[in-house]
């Protein structure tokens, strides 16, 4: 699928109609795609904190389905997208369950997490959503729909991944804008239907 980034990005200063803004975490095992997420998403340049594989890598993190993924992120990724009144900034975590700590810290005040997910490995998923469950922050779970990866009713991976009715399932293309934008109003409906008290500040241009 063709990727349309042209999302204003040269604007790198939060609107002056913006009135509320909120911390959205996305979320997922290695390799499924939220470093390009962010990326698509972002009308700022996004913020990477990434670092090479390297043979150290053999045996800890799984390369099988990414041969060809060659950095892996260690700390974050930070992107702004600005929807209507509402500016998401988007934190993007380490996948490995090793930086666990890191999870712990991105998800400290999030507004909700969109959980990213492979239909070739949709049991890698499930230490992110119990992770996500046992801090109490309600999240969407979207399929990357990867050109190899095989296609399933949607039913059929809510049922592989134990998720509860009321959690949104949808499907996305990290690397375009459109797709992922929806699955991110998707995620912000969700919450606000929930009527959770959720930490909302006002904006400041």
């Amino acid at each position: 699928m063709d990727s349309d980034n042209s999302c204003d990005r040269h604007v790198t200063y939060v609107p002056a109609t913006a009135i509320l803004s909120a911390k959205i975490v996305i979320a997922g095992y290695f390799g499924v795609g939220k470093t390009t997420l962010v990326g698509s998403v972002s009308q700022v340049e996004p913020l990477r904190m990434e670092e090479s594989i390297t043979e150290a890598s053999v045996g800890v993190d799984d390369l099988r389905r990414t041969p060809h993924k060659s950095d892996t992120t260690v700390g974050m990724d930070f992107g702004r997208i600005h929807l209507s009144d509402l500016v998401l900034y988007l934190f993007g975590t380490p996948g490995q369950t090793r930086f666990r700590v890191i999870w712990e810290g991105l998800t400290e005040g999030a507004l909700g997490a969109l959980v990213l997910v492979d239909t070739r490995r949709l049991d890698d998923s499930h230490e992110v959503l119990e992770f996500l469950e046992e801090q109490g922050i309600p999240y969407a779970v979207a399929i990357n729909t990867f050109a190899d990866a095989p296609e399933y009713p949607l039913e059929e991976v809510r049922q592989a991944l134990s998720l509860e009715d009321h959690t949104p399932l949808t499907t996305c293309d990290a690397r375009d804008r459109r797709s992922c934008v929806l699955a991110l109003i998707t995620l912000v409906e969700y919450v606000n239907d929930r009527r959770v008290t959720v930490p909302l500040v006002e904006s400041r241009s």
